[in-house]
């Protein structure tokens, strides 16, 4: 994907970002059994008609730089939600910012997403260290508590690394492609 620059002026960021919000789609991309090349999930990738924030990176960088993660991260849920209303029993990761463990909403077990927390797993991407956040394990609990399983998003890269797997625990670790790159050719 082509990056487009973000906008420097804040006010214009803000109406370029709140546009990009309203008109948000999540597609999703399937995760495919090696053996068999069945699918045995799909991650929830969200994407953007918004020339000024055309990729999900820029569009996190605005959300960042706006203090407005959490509205991103709801919206991102919501629509999820939406669409496993139609596909109730399909397993579906859904990346969350570390941001998104402090939004009392995600541990609300009436939230839109909650419904469906036994298919949900949650990819923590580590945008942000993890280990800023006191109380993880008490959160974690929480959200497994909920039903939800975690994953690492990306392990290997930037904050991503043991010392986040060890504190997560998750069920599932997506190691980063730039370690598994070309390991088909290079044993």
């Amino acid at each position: 994907l082509r990056k487009a620059p973000v906008p420097l002026d804040r006010a214009e960021l803000q109406a370029v970002f709140s546009r990009t919000v309203g008109g948000l789609q999540v597609l999703y991309q399937p995760i495919v059994e090696a053996r068999t090349g069945q699918p045995v999930g799909y991650e929830a990738l969200m994407r953007s008609n918004e020339r000024q924030l055309p990729d999900p990176g820029s569009v996190l960088s605005a959300a960042e730089r706006l203090g407005r993660v959490v509205q991103l991260g709801r919206t991102v849920r919501r629509r999820t939600a939406a669409d496993l209303e139609a596909h109730p029993g399909v397993t579906v990761f859904v990346n969350l910012h570390p941001e998104e463990l402090l939004d009392d909403q995600l541990y609300d077990p009436h939230s839109p997403l909650a419904r469906f927390a036994t298919s949900v797993i949650l990819e923590v991407t580590e945008r942000e260290r993890i280990e800023l956040i006191d109380d993880l394990p008490s959160r974690v609990t929480a959200l497994r508590r909920l039903g939800y399983r975690l994953a690492v998003d990306d392990m290997g890269a930037g904050y991503a690394g043991l010392s986040s797997f060890a504190r997560l625990q998750p069920e599932f670790a997506k190691i980063d492609m730039s370690l598994v790159r070309d390991i088909d050719r290079r044993p």
